[in-house]
C-alpha cells in the first residue's frame, strides 16, 4: 500500500477553556481589517491565512462567493460510484452520529473535487444548510465558496477546524466547520472529505480530533477491502499462472501485485497510462502481454516479435437461468454472470463495433437521448467489473477484444 506522509497534527481553531463568542470577535475585527487592508489586530492562523491568500487570488467574492450550480440528482449519483466511498459511507455515519444525533449538526461527505455527495443532519439544520446553498451536488471547493472546512482540507490535504469569521464568505461566519480528508491507500490520492458543521458557538476543540479518527478510520477500512480484492484475484490467478509456464504475474488496476510465478517478488508495478488488454511495455518488466482478469490484469513477459494474444468474448443468454460472460485469451479464461441490464449493453457494445456515445446508449436503452448520466453510471460499473475489455469515448469492447453473441447450449 501507499506509504504516503504522516498528516500534521490538526490544530483546532478555539483552545479548550477559550469563550467562542469573544473569540468570534476578535475573527470578525482579524477579517475585517484584512478585507479593508488595514493592520490586523492579530494574525490568522497558518492554514487560514494561506487559505485567505488562494481565495483572494482566485477572485472570490467575500459576500457571496463564486456562485455555481450544484450538480443534478443523476450527476451526483454517477459521483457516488465513482467516488469510491460508498463502501466507507455507513462506517463514517455511524461514527460521527454522536455529533448530530442532537440536532445541531451537519454531517456531509464530498467527493475529491469538494462536491456535496451525501449530508444527514436534523430537519433544522437541513433548511439553515439549504439557505446557505450547502446542498447535494454544491461545490465547496475554495473556489466556490472560499475558505472552508471542505474546500481547505482538500487543498492542504490535511484535517482542518474553520469557526466563524474564519471563513472567507461573510454568509458562513455564523458557521463552524470541520473537515478530514480521506485518502485512497492504493495510491495516497485524497479522494474526499468528511466534514461536520453546524452554528458556530456549537464548536468544540475535540471534534477536529474526532472527525479526523473517523477518516483515518474509513483509509483503514478501504486499506483492508483493498486486501481483500488482492485476496480474490491471487485466488483467480494461481491457477491460471501454473498453467502459463511462463514468467507473468497478476497485478489490480493500480499494478498492486497479488501473484507472480517465474519472476523475482515484487509488490507494485508501474503501469502505463491508457492501459488497457494487448501488448503494452510494462516497467523493468519488458513487453507483455495484457490480458483482463476479473478485478485486475494478467501481464505476461512475452517477445515483442510475437504475435499479441487476442481476448476472446462470448456472451451466452438463457431461457432458464442467469446469462453469462465468457472471457478467454491465451493464457486466462473465467466467467462472469452480468445483470439484465449489463447483458443489454454489452449485446449493444457487441453489435456497433466502432462504438456508442453515451447519448447514443441512452436512446437503446430507455429510447431517450437524454439521459447520459444514467449510462455513464452502468458504464462505471460495467467497466469495473471487465476492467480494460472496454474503453470508452466512444464506449466499445477495445481493439484486442472479439466478441460473439451465442444462445444457450441446448
Amino acid at each position: 500500500m501507499s506509504n504516503a506522509t504522516a498528516r500534521p497534527v490538526p490544530e483546532p481553531a478555539i483552545s479548550s477553556g477559550d469563550d467562542p463568542r469573544e473569540f468570534a470577535a476578535v475573527l470578525r475585527a482579524v477579517y475585517d481589517a484584512a478585507r479593508s487592508g488595514d493592520r490586523l489586530p492579530a494574525r490568522p492562523r497558518s492554514v487560514i491565512g494561506q487559505s485567505w491568500d488562494r481565495v483572494t487570488t482566485a477572485g472570490v467574492d467575500p459576500d457571496r462567493g463564486a456562485g455555481h450550480d450544484p450538480l443534478d440528482p443523476g450527476e451526483v449519483e454517477c459521483r457516488r460510484a465513482e467516488s469510491g466511498l460508498a463502501d466507507v459511507l455507513e462506517s463514517v455515519t455511524g461514527n460521527l452520529e454522536v455529533l448530530i444525533s442532537g440536532g445541531d449538526n451537519l454531517l456531509v461527505v464530498a467527493d475529491a473535487s469538494g462536491h456535496v455527495l451525501w449530508r444527514s443532519g436534523g430537519p433544522q439544520v437541513l433548511r439553515r444548510a439549504d439557505r446557505l446553498g450547502f446542498t447535494e451536488g454544491a461545490s465547496w471547493s475554495e473556489r466556490n465558496v472560499g475558505t472552508n472546512a471542505i474546500g481547505t482540507a482538500l487543498v492542504s490535504r490535511q484535517a482542518v477546524q474553520v469557526f466563524s469569521a474564519e471563513h472567507f464568505v461573510r454568509t458562513h461566519h455564523t458557521w463552524t466547520c470541520t473537515g478530514a480528508p480521506i485518502r485512497d491507500p492504493r495510491t495516497g490520492d485524497v479522494i474526499g472529505v468528511v466534514d461536520v458543521s453546524g452554528p458556530a458557538p456549537s464548536i468544540h476543540p475535540a471534534t477536529l480530533a474526532l472527525v479526523d479518527s473517523v477518516a483515518r478510520l474509513a483509509q483503514a477500512q478501504l486499506r483492508d477491502a483493498h486486501r481483500t480484492r488482492l485476496d480474490l484475484l491471487r485466488s483467480v490467478a494461481a491457477p491460471i499462472l501454473a498453467r502459463t509456464g511462463a514468467p507473468a504475474l497478476a497485478v489490480d488496476p493500480h499494478g498492486w501485485v497479488a501473484a507472480v510465478d517465474r519472476l523475482p517478488p515484487r509488490t507494485r508495478v508501474s503501469l502505463p497510462r491508457d492501459f488497457s488488454a494487448g501488448r503494452a511495455h510494462v516497467g523493468d518488466l519488458g513487453p507483455c502481454d495484457v490480458e483482463p482478469l476479473p478485478g485486475g490484469w494478467l501481464l505476461r513477459v512475452t517477445d515483442p516479435d510475437e504475435t499479441a494474444a487476442t481476448t476472446h468474448v462470448v456472451l451466452v443468454e438463457s431461457t432458464d437461468g442467469p446469462a453469462t460472460v465468457h472471457v478467454d485469451s491465451s493464457g486466462a479464461a473465467w466467467v462472469l454472470h452480468p445483470s439484465p441490464r449489463h447483458l443489454q449493453i454489452l449485446r449493444l457494445l457487441a453489435a456497433h463495433p466502432d462504438g456508442l456515445s453515451a447519448a447514443e446508449l441512452s436512446a437503446h436503452l430507455f429510447g431517450t437521448a437524454d439521459r447520459t448520466v444514467t449510462v455513464r453510471a452502468e458504464m462505471s460499473r460495467l467497466r469495473r467489473k471487465l476492467g480494460g475489455l472496454l474503453v470508452a469515448s466512444p464506449y466499445r469492447f477495445a481493439d484486442i477484444v472479439s466478441v460473439e453473441v451465442s444462445p444457450a447450449p441446448t
